[in-house]
């Protein structure tokens, strides 16, 4: 136990210091986390309006292909990315294996059908609102659109929020296609799980630490989005 409150304070002295190795790894996370948050973003928010909007046939299909992928095991989908982007693989021409590109790639595979799925939930809800109103203004199925993204803006920056807090706690995909290579593709949760073999408890801490603290943030910030629509009246 004195082992372990030893390593805590040396833990809270590097976050409290800006370590330069912590805060390089932090910084790593938070720009692989944020742009394949933005990607997915890109990617499930307008798939989501339209399987929302749209009566096709299938669609119950594709529900449940959507619901289904958001259980994507990462690892399995770690390998996919790894097969694609070895130089075997189609892709390995672009010599994007082992770099920050690659966990990107991976993490927004991981996240876009959690975008998509919950962004498709929000929208449907809405649209069945305002179905009628829209009916009597005979606007097209890409202005429909365009207006439910806009009046669930609050909501759908929750959905990215959740996007975003799963993104940044992944570790099997981005171990696999990132190699976890000091300095270069090392972010938070693998370097955990090294320092930890390693024995580097102070090290190991202080990056669970921010985690959590980054966590915490993400938790926060979604619950002052809801208190802010819900005192504004804009839907949640």
């Amino acid at each position: 136990m004195q082992d372990m409150g030893e390593a805590l304070a040396l833990a809270i002295s590097l976050v409290a210091s800006g370590d330069a190795d912590l805060a390089e790894i932090v910084a790593l996370s938070l720009r692989v986390s944020l742009s394949a948050t933005l990607l997915a973003a890109a990617i499930g928010l307008p798939l989501g309006a339209l399987v929302a909007v749209g009566r096709f046939p299938g669609r119950g299909a594709v529900l449940v292909a959507m619901n289904a992928l958001m259980g994507l095991p990462p690892v399995v989908v770690g390998l996919v990315v790894y097969l694609h982007l070895s130089r075997a693989g189609p892709l390995g021409f672009l010599g994007l294996l082992y770099t920050p590109w690659a966990m990107i790639l991976a993490q927004t595979i991981l996240i876009a059908p959690i975008v998509a799925a919950l962004a498709r939930q929000v929208i449907e809800d809405l649209h069945a609102e305002y179905r009628d109103q829209f009916r009597s203004l005979c606007l097209s199925r890409g202005q429909v659109i365009g207006a439910l993204l806009w009046d669930a803006r609050l909501s759908l920056m929750t959905v990215g929020l959740a996007g975003f807090g799963r993104a940044v706690a992944e570790v099997g995909a981005v171990m696999i296609v990132g190699g976890n290579i000091d300095h270069l593709t090392r972010v938070m949760t693998t370097a955990i799980a090294l320092e930890t073999s390693r024995g580097d408890l102070p090290l190991a801490l202080a990056l669970g630490i921010v985690l959590l603290v980054i966590a915490l943030g993400v938790n926060a910030a979604v619950q002052t989005l809801h208190t802010r629509a819900a005192r504004s009246g804009a839907h949640v």
